[in-house]
């Protein structure tokens, strides 16, 4: 109980307790979305899982499209600033959604449009988060903060689950998507309050955005643990792009429930996610990433719930693994990447690191709705599984991932 104590006494500091309720507030935003945008754009008339696939599409290219940018614009500019305005671009983008549900327009083209431009905004977005943390937090208490992060945000998972899934239910999509437009613009507002010291801003503007891009790439590919994971992912994501977001939401409409019962099971992984925290703010492995990547094993378990159609409970069990599988990893990675990578270029090994890892996730969404169609959505969860497992087994097999050791910085206690 003292080491929890001593880690919560990161939130004196201002910075970082801005830069958390920031983070907090604009996850609540987007846990809304995946209960909101499905069964809102489900309940159009005439509308199929193929146009649901078509809507997510629209939003994950434009995503990793843009990825190597933001890691340029976060590394050149204010991280504070470049979040800022991303924060500003997804509220944007959900309102647009939110009124075309509400007023009943929805063409097809338009909505796309609208959740292209929130791709856009995670785009700039996340290679500046993972950049302005090291800049918030002393290095000695890295992992504690990305867990603290991580706990806000997992928490905010689970109350946009529970809230997003009654939203719809009770007002409709389109209300929970207002809803979600205007806690980015809350997010905005925070982040713009926190205030970083001029030196924190590096040199790399004085670079042409090519000469960023190859010293980036240089960086990422001369760390094997690195590309091996994110090749890793490139299939991993894929299957949950698939399964999160178009097959297990599919699922729920023919045969668990509908909204609420898709919403338990982000609820479950929500709470799984939580566990994880705690977890991830005491373990300290001496070979993180081997532990991390070992740790996506069991993350295949919800598919395979869902393909064998399991009872709801135990699906949400699953769920939970899932979570706690996720949370776990994304930690030690998160505090791996911002150890090992040099400070001038985190973002742009962040933004090769996202971009590598959803590179295949719009293809995953884009076959959903056909492979429902074609083997069936039970047997497309079952191939998602398989898509978890493969890629994983791979990736053990680099002495890189298993030979990787943690400095020790942290202590275990204050």
């Amino acid at each position: 109980m003292h080491s929890y104590l001593g880690d919560l006494g990161l939130l004196r500091d201002r910075r970082f307790t801005l830069l958390l309720v920031a983070r907090t507030i604009s996850v609540l935003g987007s846990a809304f979305a995946p209960v909101a945008l499905a069964f809102g754009i489900l309940g159009l008339p005439g509308a199929t899982a193929s146009t649901l696939s078509v809507v997510l599409t629209a939003e994950s290219v434009p995503m990793i499209v843009f990825m190597l940018a933001g890691g340029v614009i976060a590394d050149r500019l204010p991280r504070q600033r470049v979040m800022m305005v991303g924060e500003f671009l997804m509220m944007t983008g959900f309102l647009a959604l939110a009124c075309m549900l509400l007023v009943g327009w929805t063409p097809l083209p338009a909505m796309a449009a609208a959740a292209a431009l929130s791709g856009v905004a995670t785009a700039i977005t996340f290679p500046a988060l993972t950049g302005i943390i090291p800049e918030v937090v002393p290095v000695d208490r890295l992992q504690t903060g990305n867990a603290l992060l991580g706990l806000g945000a997992n928490a905010s998972r689970v109350a946009g689950a529970v809230l997003g899934g009654g939203t719809v239910v009770l007002f409709g999509g389109g209300w929970a998507l207002a809803a979600s437009a205007a806690m980015f613009a809350l997010a905005g507002v925070l982040i713009a309050m926190l205030r970083l010291p001029p030196g924190d801003r590096n040199a790399a503007g004085r670079h042409s955005v090519l000469g960023d891009l190859r010293e980036g790439w240089r960086e990422f590919r001369s760390r094997q643990w690195i590309w091996v994971v994110v090749a890793q992912f490139s299939l991993l994501v894929m299957a949950v792009q698939a399964g999160h977001g178009v097959l297990g939401p599919l699922l729920a409409k023919e045969s668990l429930g509908g909204p609420a019962a898709w919403s338990a099971f982000l609820a479950g992984e929500a709470v799984g996610t939580i566990a994880g925290v705690l977890v991830s703010m005491r373990v300290r492995p001496s070979r993180p990433i081997l532990v991390a990547v070992l740790l996506c094993l069991p993350a295949a378990l919800p598919y395979v719930l869902l393909g064998l159609d399991a009872p709801l409970w135990g699906i949400v069990v699953g769920a939970f693994v899932f979570g706690v599988c996720f949370d776990v990893f994304g930690v030690l990675w998160q505090t791996a990447m911002q150890r090992e990578v040099p400070a001038e270029s985190l973002s742009r090994v962040s933004s090769y690191d996202v971009l590598g890892s959803m590179m295949f996730g719009p293809i995953g969404l884009l076959l959903a709705g056909p492979a429902a169609s074609l083997f069936g959505t039970e047997e497309a969860l079952l191939g998602c599984a398989v898509l978890v497992v493969l890629p994983t087994l791979a990736a053990l097999l680099s002495p890189g991932v298993r030979n990787l050791r943690a400095p020790r910085l942290e202590p275990v206690s204050s």
